[in-house]
């Protein structure tokens, strides 16, 4: 079973796919970055306030499928600059204070938008 996620209180995908697709147990995430959704316009500000953006778009796709941070098993993000690192895992570890998940973190050499965060997650489904 395959079902394709959608809700107006994250931002609509710049691109052709999807905000998140349930699948096998589970919520696959695409990545996102620090959008406003009720504006639809980048907010890009410092790296926290860039996190903080991009993780409350990521609990509001999760929301609207019943599940919550605590749900989720992996994460990945991805940082146009390592020097950035410690600002973003201050706000990550608000998100993840329990039961973290997995995580992969790379610095890019580029984001799209001149975006300096994106994250993008799998939950498990309850």
């Amino acid at each position: 079973m395959r079902e394709i996620i959608k809700t107006d209180s994250a931002p609509e995908p710049k691109g052709p796919y999807s905000q998140a697709v349930a699948a096998n147990g589970f919520v696959f995430v695409s990545g996102q970055g620090p959008i406003n959704p009720a504006t639809n316009q980048f907010e890009l500000g410092d790296v926290k306030s860039q996190t903080i953006r991009t993780l409350e778009n990521i609990a509001e796709i999760l929301k609207s499928t019943g599940l919550t941070m605590r749900d989720v098993v992996k994460s990945s993000v991805f940082l146009t600059n390592m020097d950035d690192f410690k600002e973003m895992n201050e706000v990550y570890s608000e998100y993840f204070s329990e039961g973290k998940p997995a995580r992969t973190t790379v610095e890019v050499s580029a984001l799209p938008f001149g975006i300096k965060v994106e994250i993008d997650v799998i939950a498990a489904l309850k």
